[in-house]
């Protein structure tokens, strides 16, 4: 009877022993899956805020497309609307096999002379490269000065008749602080090596010899904007005393004076005009890394203290 009673304890032991082992096991199987899901969900924030997710890849496409890329704000070195997420939008949209046409949707008031040159050279390469796919501009509110510069290497350009478009001149701006500094009591104490290596200072006065050679520079760049213009427009440019001095005219006036080709909106173009409805977006989008590590750059040029002036520009 001992025995009978040791043998039913160790059968109820190993059972709970075995219910305690499965017991683990699954919980063990049920932790490796959460782990599992919350590092997939993890990986998809990841892939999201870095910015993977937004960029069109064009193995994505299918069919015949219209092709977009924006390009908004500031023209800039470190803007959405720099050389550097331009260009790769621009070369993606037009080596993707489905592209019929590409339409580059510009908000922008101009920037850099250097920027906006660098967009037009590599729009008249990819025209050349791809003389099948156009590309058509569409002005939204406003397209003016290195926006133009841009946009004067498109095959068409279409504006709102209340679109801003234009102002086909350039600037160097600054400030003289000199009578201010006077009434403070504040002397100014400049050291240089080189006649000109404090040019154009803002705490110095005026120095007719570089604001002649200022002048000048400016007035060479203009010329530049000029050609790049003319070259993009052709005949289509009516060129009256006006047209390179500077304004800024609406869509409506614009279409009149050959500044564009019509009247239309993304979706109009590609329907009518690239005869593509479905529209892709290349653009590339400024992902969390490249935000961050801009912003940590300019901190750490702000505390060193570094600046530039007399920055030149075309707007």
């Amino acid at each position: 009877m001992s025995e009978q009673n040791n043998n039913w304890e160790r059968g109820v032991l190993e059972k709970l022993a075995l219910a305690a082992l499965q017991e683990q096991r699954r919980t063990r199987h049920w932790g490796i899956f959460f782990k599992a899901l919350t590092f997939g969900y993890l990986f998809i924030i990841l892939f999201f805020f870095m910015g993977w997710l937004d960029r069109s890849d064009s193995a994505l496409s299918t069919g015949k497309h219209t092709a977009l890329v924006d390009m908004h704000g500031v023209i800039a070195s470190d803007s959405g609307a720099s050389a550097d997420n331009i260009i790769p939008s621009l070369q993606d949209a037009f080596k993707d096999k489905g592209t019929k046409g590409v339409i580059l949707r510009i908000n922008s008031p101009g920037g850099s002379p250097v920027q906006s040159g660098q967009i037009n050279d590599e729009i008249r390469r990819l025209r050349a490269l791809h003389p099948a796919v156009p590309l058509y501009v569409v002005v939204e509110d406003i397209c003016a000065s290195g926006g133009y510069y841009v946009a004067a290497a498109a095959d068409q350009i279409f504006v709102d008749k209340a679109s801003l478009i234009g102002s086909i001149g350039v600037l160097m701006d600054g400030f003289g602080f000199t009578g201010t500094m006077e009434k403070l009591g504040v002397e100014r104490r400049l050291i240089t090596a080189g006649t000109n290596k404090g040019f154009l200072d803002p705490f110095s006065t005026t120095n007719p010899a570089q604001q002649e050679y200022a002048k000048q520079m400016v007035e060479q760049i203009h010329q530049q904007f000029i050609d790049v213009v003319k070259q993009g427009r052709g005949k289509r440019l009516k060129e009256t005393p006006d047209i390179f001095s500077g304004l800024v005219w609406n869509g409506q006036k614009g279409v009149e004076l050959g500044l564009a080709d019509g009247y239309g909106s993304v979706e109009s173009v590609a329907r009518d005009v690239v005869k593509a409805e479905k529209i892709v977006d290349f653009t590339v989008k400024e992902d969390f890394a490249d935000r961050l590590a801009k912003r940590f750059g300019a901190g750490v040029a702000s505390a060193i203290g570094f600046s530039a002036r007399g920055g030149v520009s075309v707007r």
